[in-house]
């Protein structure tokens, strides 16, 4: 068997082709065997390939014990410990091949019992500490069979390595088949007789001739039994050059619903074939596509498609790269897709797993169409927009679209009038912000169907709410087709000659592999996706990520102002005009942080942008009880003629408000604005102040309830910058909370304000919020005024609360009738105290009035969630500083813990319960001083 094996290693090292992963030796190990595994580290992922480092085996075995082939048994090695007894020995002669020896034997090696069949060797290999991987396609576990004591007859195709080769004329193919016991071994070409054999092996230098695909058929009969293993191989076709039809473009051209027409932009390639569902992803000249007079498309059209059938798909490019179609709307991928529920994606289609490696395309001719219930949607004026911004990974459990669809009444009593939604398009992995995109006209399936998402839109637009996307045009993974076309794998970027991307950035706003935004190629393809969101999903417009990098020139660091970009703001009106050109009212919203003349212009031209880092900065910095100006989110101060500045307090990039202040809140004698109950209040005064200005406005994901978890929280708990991508606790439970209820109905409040009366939008103001505790806004509307006071210092303070004028004034939260009969007449207003005067009188809704109603309740008890399942909350109020004790009884009485017992000073108070509870029915004691309230907890 030595000699057998010295054989093979020969000739399937001498032909670069059709190399494997992983082979052994011996071909048909036992348990009782010793075996040599080796290893190619340039085929599956090629994670090793050229790593110049020390590879290392990471094995266990796949017994019949084991319920998956992930459920690895017997593990014998550490991932990331460079054990010199793990490392693998590279073969001599051969770059990126490794070996490594189970000794005494299978068995022994792994200490499995001896009534324990062994079924596979699972592997993975690594450098050193971990962070490279070299893994079979589709970034998985490798396996190696191992054979029952009695091997059966059975043939292996050691040589090719593929199923499907693209070849040259003249090349040849080494054909190396092993048998576990001697037979007649018989080769066809096409049906041709090419040789014959007898023994347990075939070895043949296969001569590659003419044009077109060819079967290749290896049979092997031991007297008894014919084994059959097939491979083909295909030269290509001249390249027949033909114009692209009238009417087509680059990306999918659905004819009618059994015809299909696929374009390629990808000049300077060789030739291209399409390779999926239609030749079970195996290389066949019949689809080979045509190229267009000037070079610059392939293409191909398929008829007599079924109907309503998805169809995967992928191009194989100059007989080495597999990629899909730059503008698919629904993709595939191995690594990631296990991932996604059945709840969230029903029916998604399998993965062609076996037959192809990297990201597969679906397309669906004469698929069924949505049916929109609105179809006459009327977008509000941008500069009413209430904005919110959402992560969907963070804003429901269930992270998809059809619990979103039951959560936009929530929307709509807060009275929002847009959603913003981080990136759904298709982006590397799932768990992410989504700003690492891949397919921009593809909607990421970790969040749900296309038909679940147009469902979520409709519903939106069936409330007035319009839906904004967030698109990422500033820079790509390298997963992202565009970037895969051209690229340069020595030094991992674009290549040099990529129509549509840098090598490097030349500036310092970028983020994984920047566009070149002045090439003809990179604005064709964004004016495509821009259209196709508007068209397809009906959206109301787009927020531009980093809008600022959309530039070949370097303007200063990564967030300074910069110099003037006459080019960049040229691609930014073109793309502007882009949308506009689909649909004339649709949004543009830049997060540019340029220099103010930059803005001002593109504000000019009818585009909204973001208020940048000072309004946030400015808002929490009062919010906390520092003097601080309120000017930077009034866009006359920076001197537009548009309401075309975004404010926010927080946006997914900003830290919290709420955390802020619980843990940097300034404080005066017993007046702290660290206390949970002071901190909720600085909020409300915060926010009044923010959505009095008139403008469009933004706020954050929970921050209507007072979210008080750092941008930065770990999955564990603790605070880490490395942590601000991770995943952050959903608290819908805030609900439950006094406090937090009565700031949804404050943001609700004004809400309701800006949506109804006009003043509130009026450009005729005055904005007294400069560096000072003490800040008024007042409003000019047609014949009708609004004047705001606020004071945001840590005592109560009396001070002018300048009404422009005297007469009849009328309070919006409390209904107070004030009789102004001098205008410089002083106010008096304790700490964290607002209010907002009309001088025409509003019905206030229920929800107004529930504000104060909460304020004036009894301590304020409450717990939640209640029922729980183990932990819970407690929340209750103070007037004054007071001996508290809480005390947890069961059903019988009997005291079950004491919860906690001691002074507590005056404000809002939340504490956390974590006993390990059995389920049941149990009282909570709430003491304070001589009064005493009781409630209910259920544990299930």
């Amino acid at each position: 068997m030595k000699n057998t094996f010295l054989l093979f290693t020969l000739s399937i090292f001498s032909y670069s082709l059709s190399a494997q992963l992983v082979w052994t030796e011996p071909a048909f190990p036992t348990a009782d065997d010793e075996v040599t595994l080796y290893f190619d580290a340039t085929e599956g992922s090629a994670g090793l390939a050229g790593c110049n480092c020390g590879v290392y085996i990471h094995t266990g075995v796949i017994t019949a014990n084991s319920t998956s082939p992930s459920d690895w048994k017997y593990v014998q090695t550490d991932w990331g410990v460079a054990n010199p007894n793990w490392q693998m020995t590279p073969v001599a002669g051969e770059a990126d091949v490794y070996s490594y020896t189970i000794s005494p034997d299978v068995r022994n090696y792994y200490g499995v019992p001896m009534a324990e069949e062994i079924e596979q060797i699972a592997l993975v290999f690594r450098n050193g500490n971990g962070t490279l991987e070299g893994k079979d396609v589709g970034n998985t576990d490798i396996y190696a069979p191992i054979y029952a004591g009695n091997i059966p007859f059975t043939s292996v195709l050691l040589s090719p390595g593929q199923s499907s080769i693209l070849a040259q004329d003249g090349e040849t193919i080494n054909v190396l088949l092993e048998t576990s016991e001697t037979a007649t071994i018989t080769l066809l070409d096409n049906g041709m007789l090419l040789t014959e054999v007898m023994g347990t092996m075939l070895d043949y230098d296969l001569e590659v001739m003419g044009t077109g695909t060819h079967t290749v058929e290896i049979t092997a009969n031991n007297g008894t039994e014919t084994l059959t293993q097939t491979f083909s191989y295909s030269v290509a076709n001249p390249t027949v050059v033909e114009a692209l039809p009238a009417g087509m473009e680059a990306g999918i051209n659905y004819i009618d619903d059994n015809t299909v027409l696929l374009a390629l932009v990808a000049p300077n390639k060789n030739f291209v074939f399409l390779i999926g569902d239609f030749n079970n992803f195996e290389i066949n000249t019949d689809f080979q596509l045509k190229n267009t007079p000037d070079g610059e498309i392939w293409w191909i059209q398929l008829n007599d498609l079924i109907a309503g059938e998805d169809i995967r798909f992928q191009y194989l490019v100059d007989g080495e790269l597999r990629i899909t179609d730059p503008y698919v709307e629904l993709i595939l991928d191995e690594q990631h897709d296990g991932e996604i529920s059945e709840a969230t994606y029903p029916n998604m289609p399998d993965y062609p797993s076996g037959l192809t490696s990297g990201i597969v395309g679906i397309m669906t001719p004469g698929a069924p169409a949505y049916a929109w219930q609105v179809n006459d949607f009327e977008r509000p004026e941008q500069t009413r927009l209430t904005i919110y911004e959402l992560l969907m990974r963070d804003f429901t459990d269930a992270k998809n679209y059809q619990t979103l669809l039951d959560t936009l009444d929530y929307f709509q009593r807060l009275g929002v009038n847009a959603i913003e939604f981080m990136p759904v398009n298709e982006f590397h992995a799932n768990n992410s912000w989504g700003y690492n995109p891949t397919f921009h006209g593809a909607l990421d399936k970790y969040y749900g169907t296309k038909d679940s998402f147009k469902a979520v839109v409709d519903a939106c637009h069936e409330r007035g709410i319009s839906v904004i996307l967030d698109i990422v045009f500033n820079h790509a993974h390298e997963a992202n087709p565009l970037a895969a076309l051209y690229w340069n794998a020595a030094n991992f970027r674009p290549a040099a000659d990529n129509i549509w991307m840098n090598e490097e950035a030349p500036h310092n706003f970028s983020v994984f592999f920047d566009y070149n935004h002045e090439s003809d190629y990179t604005k064709a393809y964004f004016d495509k996706i821009l259209r196709y969101w508007l068209e397809e999903y009906r959206v109301d417009g787009y927020r531009f990520d980093l809008s600022k990098g959309l530039t070949q020139n370097d303007n200063g660091g990564p967030f300074d102002a910069g110099d003037y970009d006459a080019e960049r703001i040229a691609t930014l009106k073109h793309y502007a005009d882009a949308v506009w050109a689909t649909s004339s009212d649709a949004y543009v919203i830049l997060e540019h942080f340029a220099a103010n003349e930059e803005e001002k212009e593109l504000s000019d031209y009818g585009c909204m942008l973001w208020g940048g880092f000072t309004p946030h900065a400015q808002y929490i910095e009062g919010s906390m009880g520092y003097s601080n100006s309120f000017n930077s989110a009034n866009y006359q101060s920076k001197g537009w003629g548009d309401a075309h500045l975004i404010p926010y307090i927080e946006s997914h990039d900003e830290e919290r408000m709420m955390y802020q202040n619980l843990n940097f809140g300034n404080s005066e004698g017993s007046y702290d604005v660290t206390d949970f109950g002071t901190a909720m209040e600085r909020t409300e005064l915060a926010n009044v102040f923010f959505y009095v200005q008139p403008g469009p406005k933004m706020l954050w994901q929970f921050g209507e309830l007072g979210y008080d978890y750092s941008i930065n929280t770990c999955e564990n708990g603790s605070i880490s910058p490395n942590c601000r991508l991770s995943p952050k606790p959903i608290r819908w439970d805030y609900q439950d909370v006094p406090q937090r209820a009565e700031l949804f109905n404050v943001i609700r409040s004004l809400n309701y304000l800006r949506n109804n009366y006009d003043v509130f939008h009026s450009t005729a103001y005055q904005a007294k919020v400069s560096d000072s505790n003490w800040k008024t806004f007042t409003l000019y509307g047609d014949g009708v005024k609004a004047n705001v006071v606020g004071n945001f210092d840590l005592e109560t303070r009396t001070q002018n609360p300048k009404f422009p004028e005297t007469g009849t004034w009328y309070e919006f939260f409390t209904g107070e009738v004030l009789e102004v009969t001098d205008i410089s007449e002083d106010m008096t207003l304790t700490a964290s105290e607002y209010r907002i005067y009309t001088d025409f009188e509003i019905e206030a809704p229920d929800f107004v009035n529930s504000i104060s109603e909460v304020a004036s309740s009894d301590f304020q008890f409450n717990i939640y969630p209640n029922p729980t399942a183990d932990n819970f909350t407690i929340a209750f109020h103070l007037e004054k500083k007071e001996a508290v004790q809480l005390m947890l009884f069961d059903v019988t009485g009997k005291a079950v813990s004491t919860i906690f017992e001691g002074q507590r000073m005056e404000g809002s108070h939340v504490l956390e319960v974590s006993d390990d509870l059995q389920a049941g029915v149990y009282f909570l004691e709430l003491s304070v001083g001589e009064k005493m309230e009781m409630r209910l907890v259920v544990v299930r």
